[in-house]
């Protein structure tokens, strides 16, 4: 072969060696595109240590926040990049003994808008002068722990009342065995203690067992009318008591899934309260209606009403806006809290529109069964639209 057959052989190889890289360059390009960038370890730990529902920072031995996450500036333990003192005097400890120590890290001030009450710390050594704060808000822990304890000294201050009643006025009896007349007072005096002892009892196992982990009854579907009518006739008796008319509206035919003794007591709760807040002959109303998929049934009261800065309070346990008229009626301050922990278990919730002077209307919303073919959709009483109005839903105050 001559030398410019070498010469066109070779600039044809170097040609094809020329168009091959460019096609398979082009096939790693594309395959580089669509397979993403491989994470590192350090990545991931980072994207752990950002994602995590404590507060987490690490401090090295000179006091400087090497890493942490946004965590820890909510809850207030790192600020500017600076970590708060007692988390750096906890990490120059633990850098210092090579043991894990705990340390509160509540906020000290008074910053505006919602923050941690309690944030408890674990402070570990990581070694190399490093140390890690693992700081958890404990808030909501600490207003159960309080929850429980004013329950505890409530129901003890609730139940020593008519037992200490009922001693008394055994003695009372007993020094008045001779006189009939003042034997009769005293039984009577002693039968509404006794009575009202017993509601308390009730009350208080029913709303235990709302509030506890024990299972609901399955739910069965159930006519509301029926649970009207049943809730009227356990409270006609207070009704004429009173001298209260208790106005009705017309059957619905609505249905709803619920348990039948738990909605009966919810709304014969929410009828008595209104019977017990209401003046003689002061009319009370009930309305049904339909809205939206939820069946509302509406206990209205022409009474005293509620001012606004107890209506977000009337359905905590033992809570009463006027506590003199409780005691009078023989309230136990229980009732409006079962109420609330009964839609809340319907997946439902109480309403309460009220106005000093002008009375309340309570409205307990629970879902609907189904949507009836005729469906009645009258609102409940009419109210001011200017006035506060406190919505109670799944198991709290909003």
């Amino acid at each position: 072969m001559t030398a410019s057959g070498y010469i066109a052989l070779l600039i044809g190889v170097l040609l094809v060696g020329a168009v091959v890289g460019f096609l398979l360059g082009r096939a790693t390009d594309r395959r580089a595109r669509r397979r993403p960038a491989e994470l590192t370890v350090a990545d991931l730990v980072q994207r752990v240590v950002h994602s995590s529902h404590n507060g987490v920072a690490v401090i090295n031995r000179f006091g400087a926040v090497v890493v942490h996450n946004p965590r820890s500036v909510e809850l207030g333990f790192v600020r500017d990049n600076r970590p708060d003192l007692r988390a750096e005097k906890a990490a120059e400890r633990a850098i210092a003994t090579g043991e894990p120590v705990e340390v509160d890290l509540a906020p000290l001030d008074n910053r505006t808008g919602r923050q941690p009450e309690a944030v408890l710390a674990e402070v570990r050594p990581l070694g190399d002068g490093f140390a890690v704060v693992d700081a958890a808000d404990q808030s909501e822990a600490v207003r159960l722990e309080a929850t429980r304890r004013d329950f505890v000294a409530n129901v003890s201050h609730e139940l020593k009342t008519p037992v200490g009643a009922l001693a008394l006025l055994a003695e009372a009896v007993l020094d008045a065995v001779d006189d009939p007349v003042e034997v009769r007072r005293f039984s009577g005096k002693i039968l509404r203690e006794a009575t009202r002892l017993g509601t308390l009892v009730t009350e208080l196992i029913e709303l235990s067992r709302l509030t506890g982990a024990e299972a609901l009854p399955e739910l069965a579907v159930l006519e509301v009318d029926d649970v009207v009518s049943e809730a009227l006739g356990r409270s006609r008796l207070a009704a004429e008591s009173a001298h209260i008319e208790i106005a009705v509206d017309a059957p619905s035919g609505l249905l709803v899934d619920g348990d039948r003794t738990l909605l009966v007591t919810a709304l014969t709760n929410l009828i008595d309260n209104a019977i017990s807040y209401s003046g003689p002959d002061s009319p009370v109303s009930i309305s049904r209606r339909f809205a939206d998929g939820v069946v509302e049934i509406a206990v209205t009261d022409r009474g005293i009403g509620i001012a606004a800065e107890h209506q977000q309070r009337v359905f905590e346990r033992f809570y009463r806006a006027d506590p003199a008229r409780s005691r009078a009626t023989g309230g136990t301050g229980l009732g409006l809290a079962i109420v609330k922990h009964v839609a809340a278990n319907h997946g439902g919730e109480v309403r309460l529109w009220s106005k000093p002077g002008t009375g309340s209307t309570f409205t307990l919303r629970i879902p609907a069964h189904r949507v009836p073919e005729s469906a009645p959709a009258v609102a409940p009483a009419a109210s001011d639209d200017s006035s506060p109005v406190a919505v109670v839903e799944h198991g709290g105050v909003s």
